[in-house]
């Protein structure tokens, strides 16, 4: 089970770097675009604010890989950044699209969730 924690938490976290590219690099591309369903206008004018919100997407990322490095006492760090995961996935879906809980929460929750059943 601690192997399915890991690789979980990993994958939440290569989730969220990816996320981050997509906000601060590829928000007003045509890719981009297309992911989060904007228009060229919208995109350009919300281009500052999404790399922002990519930077913090950024930051869960690199604070998962970081406790999976601390090892076993790493354990409450894991569970604090996938809890942020959580709640960003749940504060997005009531906020901006319910798509937000299935791609980001979801995958949060299921990591937690066997995070939790290791401890």
């Amino acid at each position: 089970m601690e192997l399915i924690a890991t690789l979980a938490t990993v994958f939440v976290a290569f989730l969220h770097f990816y996320i981050m590219y997509i906000e601060m690099f590829l928000w007003d591309t045509p890719k981009g675009m297309k992911i989060f369903g904007l228009k060229p206008d919208f995109a350009k004018a919300s281009k500052v604010m999404a790399a922002n919100q990519g930077l913090y997407n950024g930051f869960l990322a690199v604070g998962l890989l970081w406790s999976l490095w601390l090892g076993d006492g790493g354990s409450h760090v894991t569970i604090f950044f996938l809890l942020c995961v959580v709640v960003a996935g749940v504060y997005g879906a009531i906020t901006s699209s319910k798509k937000i809980l299935f791609v980001q929460g979801l995958p949060g929750l299921m990591a937690l969730i066997a995070v939790l059943l290791t401890g």
